[in-house]
């Protein structure tokens, strides 16, 4: 398959694509499944990040975006896929849940209209907790039973860093294999994504309005990007999240006809060529980041 077929795959900017791409993959699993919740919720959240729900302002961080949410989304919606290609048979009101908790794991950085200080980093420790209670409201005014909200708040615990899956309380085995599913996706989508490198600068600008320790440069984050990947995030997908990122490249060949993983090729070329950006030209990093025009947004901001 051409290359840049394969990195349309991954890296779809259009959120009505991937909408679109998500509805026909749960027709592959069910060809009776009703997307309708899905799409509702679907409508909400690109609503909220573009300032049209109401009660809220637009989203105004940088790194965690729409663009952010739907790749999210996308990858929770064919790990589901996966999953299912395993023989694992999940209730529809469980997948539907499962992708209402993708779009709305990062709500949390979105101000209420009272709130008029700063941006929504400023929340980026405790985000999650604002996420469910968003979602919460969002769902009780929908009509959803409780324990289906509590079902999705502890899917959107799976994507705090801090939690191990282990300390929720999951109200049986479907439920905590699809909140794995959403915090495998958080990881994958974002650390795969084209402009991982470059967003990094922005993830830097977010933490640095909300004191998140660690961290005291941009360069300082880049350089300590491969120890997140290598030591956090791969060992979390692995181990606290059950390895089920593994299980992508069964979608891919199912969907596609391609027998790879193009999460983990792309997170592999990303995490390769930092090495390459910190060993070349690390006092000059920003001369090697030069996709999606995230430098010369800093520049004249």
């Amino acid at each position: 398959m051409d290359p840049k077929r394969e990195q349309n795959l991954i890296f779809i900017r259009k959120p009505q694509d991937v909408e679109n791409e998500a509805e026909h993959i749960l027709t592959l699993i069910n060809p009776e499944f009703d997307f309708s919740a899905v799409r509702s919720a679907f409508c909400d959240t690109r609503n909220l990040f573009i300032g049209k729900y109401s009660g809220y302002h637009a989203c105004n961080t940088r790194y965690h975006d729409l663009d952010h949410t739907v790749m999210v989304f996308l990858a929770s919606a064919r790990l589901v896929h996966a999953v299912s290609i395993q023989g694992r048979d999940f209730k529809e009101i469980d997948v539907v849940l499962c992708l209402i908790a993708s779009l709305f794991h990062d709500a949390g950085f979105i101000q209420r209209i009272s709130d008029r200080e700063g941006t929504g980093a400023k929340y980026s420790i405790g985000h999650e907790m604002r996420s469910v209670e968003f979602m919460k409201e969002n769902l009780e005014e929908k009509g959803y039973r409780g324990d289906l909200i509590t079902d999705c708040a502890n899917m959107i615990l799976c994507t705090t860093l801090s939690v191990s899956p282990k300390e929720i309380d999951f109200r049986n085995e479907d439920i905590e294999t699809l909140g794995k599913i959403v915090g495998t996706a958080d990881l994958v989508a974002q650390i795969a994504d084209r402009l991982y490198l470059e967003k990094l600068l922005y993830l830097y600008e977010e933490f640095e309005e909300a004191h998140v320790p660690g961290f005291d440069s941009e360069q300082d984050l880049l350089r300590k990007t491969e120890v997140f990947y290598r030591d956090i995030s791969r060992r979390r997908i692995n181990e606290d999240l059950g390895g089920l990122g593994g299980l992508m490249r069964l979608h891919f060949k199912s969907r596609w006809g391609i027998d790879r993983d193009l999460y983990e090729e792309y997170i592999r070329k990303n995490i390769d060529y930092l090495k390459v950006v910190l060993e070349q030209r690390e006092q000059d990093y920003r001369m090697m980041l030069k996709r999606g025009g995230v430098v010369e947004s800093l520049t004249t901001t």
